[in-house]
């Protein structure tokens, strides 16, 4: 961890300026929009949360249902095999065209003469001028975050469920419990794939031009700003996220017991 030393000598954990800057951030974004400007690109993120979840957790229920042993345990490895084919399957279906409109709502909002009026009126746009393909940008990059954003959160939390319920499959879990594994599941995809979350964004961004390929954009972006660019957003990001998972798997693990009481999910 890095230390900053102001005047008098004073040293301060770069975390804490980290927070600090977050927190000036939301003061200036309150001060000049409003706290409607903490919510830019709400709209087209809410649309698609519920297909993304449902595609990324019944693509694993459906590859973990293959993948079980005789005794239907799923171990950690394929969990992570498991979590990489439900998050590429969210990132072709859902998350790259979701992304990819939110990312240009955003940019858009912040520049000096927005075009966008609402959500059907941005993708209207964005279809109209780029193309269904504009809806697509950086999917390769998206593909890879998402892969292996999922492989790592549902590796730590296959590996933590084992672990907890030991010798004793049938085990009981608190979802208190579950909220602290997914919250540690989700820091560490956050630690894990930051650097590819911070690409997709450039390539989905409305300066994505400037770059030609997913390569590209990571090479220019250590070329002329060095590999701490890679970890921009980490703090915020790592707060959002891990309360993020946490709510998810406790939401997850409780619907599949309501379904089991129906039929055989797990």
């Amino acid at each position: 961890m890095g230390l900053h030393f102001p005047e008098g000598g004073v040293c301060v954990p770069s975390c804490v300026i980290c927070v600090f800057r977050v927190i000036d951030c939301v003061k200036q974004t309150v001060d000049g929009h409003g706290v409607r400007g903490l919510y830019r690109g709400l709209s087209s993120l809410l649309y698609g949360s519920i297909p993304k979840a449902a595609v990324r957790f019944g693509m694993f229920e459906f590859l973990s249902n293959k993948m079980r042993d005789e005794n239907g345990k799923l171990d950690s490895t394929r969990g992570l095999f498991c979590g990489l084919g439900a998050g590429m399957a969210e990132a072709v279906v859902v998350v790259c065209p979701m992304e990819t409109v939110k990312v240009k709502f955003i940019h858009d909002q912040s520049s000096a003469n927005p075009k966008y009026r609402g959500f059907f009126h941005g993708v209207g746009e964005i279809i109209r001028t780029e193309g269904l393909r504009g809806t697509y940008q950086g999917l390769t990059a998206t593909v890879l975050k998402q892969g292996s954003n999922q492989a790592i959160r549902f590796y730590v939390m296959t590996s933590l469920r084992n672990w907890y319920k030991g010798d004793d499959p049938n085990k009981a879990i608190n979802p208190l419990v579950t909220g602290a594994f997914g919250a540690f599941a989700g820091a560490v995809s956050v630690f894990g794939n930051t650097p590819l979350d911070v690409i997709k964004t450039r390539m989905q961004g409305l300066e994505a031009h400037k770059y030609k390929s997913t390569l590209d954009c990571a090479v220019k972006i250590m070329k002329h700003e060095g590999p701490k660019a890679f970890y921009k957003g980490t703090v915020p990001r790592l707060g959002r996220v891990c309360m993020d998972v946490a709510i998810v798997f406790i939401i997850y693990e409780e619907v599949v017991k309501v379904l089991n009481k129906v039929w055989k999910t797990d």
